[in-house]
C-alpha cells in the first residue's frame, strides 16, 4: 500500500505567530512532529507542505522534505491538495503540526485500515476522555459512531446526552489525524461547505453532510495541540517528562 505521509504548517496563527518553529527541548516542534512521521513504517514518505520560506529553510535544516504552496490556501486540506497533486500514491495522511506528542502508532493506526477495504475513503482517531472538564470544553469535540466505528456526529457540544444517569457512558473526543484516499481527498477538498460544518466549525462534517462515511478507530496515546504559549509550556513539560521516563 502507498502511503504518504503531509504536515500542513502556516507560519501565520492569530494567537501564535510562528508556533510551529517555537523551541521545544532544543528542536523546533516542527521537527518532533516530522520525526515521530518518519518512524511510521506504513508511511513511504513525508513532507511538510508550508506557506513561508522560514519553515522551508527549517525543515530542510534539521534534513526534512519541504514544498512552499500558495498562501492563500483557506484550510490545510487545501494545502496538501496543491503538495500532492503530482505525487503517485493511494493514502494521503494529514499530520497536523502543532501537535508535538504525536506517536508513530496513532499515524500507523489511520493507514492500517484501508488495506483490503477499497470501499473505505477517510479514517480518523478517538480517544476516551478522562477528564470531566474536556467534556464541557467546546474547544474539545465530542465524536460519537456506530457499532462498526463510524462517525455518527462530531460536536463541539456534550454528545450523547446522558438523559437517564442509570446507563453507563463513556465520551470520546476526535483527535484530528486524517487518512484518506488521494482520490477522495480532491472530492473532499471541492465539496461545498456544509450548514452544520458553518455552526460547528468543523470540516469534517461536511464530508458526513455529504453522505459519506468517515471509520474512527480508537487510540489509548495521549497529545497535546498547541494552540497557545500555555500549550506550549505544558507540551515542553510533557516532553521532558517522557525523556526523562524513557
Amino acid at each position: 500500500m502507498d502511503a504518504i505521509g503531509v504536515i500542513p504548517a502556516r507560519f501565520g496563527s492569530t494567537r501564535f505567530e510562528g508556533k510551529v518553529l517555537a523551541d521545544i527541548r532544543g528542536k523546533p516542534m516542527i521537527q518532533w512532529v516530522y520525526e515521530a512521521a518518519k518512524k511510521t513504517k506504513m508511511l513511504d514518505d513525508v513532507i511538510v507542505a508550508c506557506d513561508d520560506k522560514r519553515i522551508k529553510d527549517t525543515v530542510e535544516a534539521f534534513g526534512g522534505k519541504a514544498v512552499l504552496t500558495s498562501k492563500d490556501h483557506i484550510s490545510g486540506t487545501d494545502r496538501i491538495c496543491e503538495a500532492v497533486s503530482f505525487i503517485d500514491t493511494k493514502i494521503v495522511v494529514n499530520i497536523q503540526a502543532d501537535e508535538p506528542l504525536i506517536d508513530p502508532v496513532m499515524i500507523a493506526s489511520v493507514v492500517r485500515p484501508f488495506a483490503g477495504a477499497p470501499s473505505l475513503s477517510m479514517a480518523t482517531l478517538k480517544k476516551k476522555i478522562e477528564d470531566y472538564h474536556e467534556i464541557t470544553d467546546p474547544n474539545v469535540v465530542k465524536v460519537v459512531t456506530d457499532k462498526q466505528d463510524f462517525a455518527l456526529y462530531f460536536s463541539r457540544s456534550i454528545i450523547p446526552y446522558q438523559r437517564d444517569k442509570s446507563i453507563g457512558i463513556n465520551y470520546y473526543k476526535h483527535i484530528g489525524l486524517y487518512a484518506y484516499t488521494k482520490d477522495f481527498l480532491f472530492v473532499f477538498k471541492n465539496l461545498p461547505e456544509s450548514h452544520l460544518e458553518k455552526l460547528e466549525k468543523l470540516e469534517q462534517l461536511r464530508v458526513l453532510e455529504a453522505g459519506f462515511k468517515i471509520k474512527v478507530l480508537e487510540t489509548n496515546v495521549s497529545t497535546i495541540g498547541v494552540d497557545t504559549y500555555e500549550d506550549l509550556e505544558k507540551a515542553r513539560k510533557a516532553i521532558a517528562q517522557k525523556q526523562h521516563s524513557g
